[in-house]
């Protein structure tokens, strides 16, 4: 997922309007042009604000500045730096941030919540044997959120200025984060699929 933010601005509102619908026009051209389907690319943000020198006391009009952001959805990571560079080449002059998310979550995520089950049972072992005891049938098991972590994950988020002991453990299962190959400017890395659970075991003597 790719973020592009447009900024344009004009003295006039209408001209400042203008000339960022004609860039938003460009780049959905560009998605299109690579076939991007219309469902995988959304406006994520849109504003007009006023701006002078002197913000408190609106002294020195400088113009209307009006922001635009797209989120574009791409299924092959073949085309991040391609797609980058046209949308750039026609005025998109902001990149929010480039996300890796995985179509097969829920398998990636299962397989993390088995692994976090295994570690927190083995855990309990030898935690139990520290004392002088040993661990019995499970009384109570939960999970908190279990998340998609990407290694280069983007952190924009806008433009804005008892009777038992209980043992956790969290896991990560890595997940594929795209093509199998790295251009030479542009590194997948690994997508981390994190499952978090709590057990309470009872403790036998």
């Amino acid at each position: 997922m790719i973020r592009f933010g447009i900024e344009t601005w004009d003295a006039n509102i209408a001209n400042a309007k203008e000339k960022n619908n004609e860039i938003v026009k460009k780049t959905i051209g560009a998605t299109k042009a690579l076939g991007v389907a219309d469902k995988d690319v959304q406006t994520d943000h849109l504003s007009i604000e006023p701006r002078w020198k002197d913000q408190y006391h609106n002294d020195s009009f400088i113009g209307y500045f009006v922001r635009n952001s797209i989120v574009v959805t791409l299924n092959d990571s073949a085309k991040i730096e391609e797609l980058v560079t046209k949308a750039l080449q026609v005025g998109v002059n902001y990149i929010h941030g480039v996300d890796y998310e995985t179509t097969e979550l829920k398998k990636h995520r299962e397989q993390a919540r088995e692994l976090a089950l295994k570690a927190a049972a083995e855990k309990a072992e030898k935690m139990a044997a520290a004392l002088g005891q040993s661990v019995g049938e499970p009384l109570q098991i939960n999970e908190s959120f279990s998340g998609l972590y990407g290694r280069h994950r983007s952190g924009w988020s806008g433009w804005g200025y008892g009777g038992g002991q209980a043992m956790s453990q969290n896991v990560s299962q890595n997940a594929p984060g795209g093509a199998s190959e790295a251009s030479e400017t542009l590194a997948l890395g690994t997508i981390a699929i994190r499952a978090n659970v709590g057990v309470v075991f009872k403790l036998r003597r």
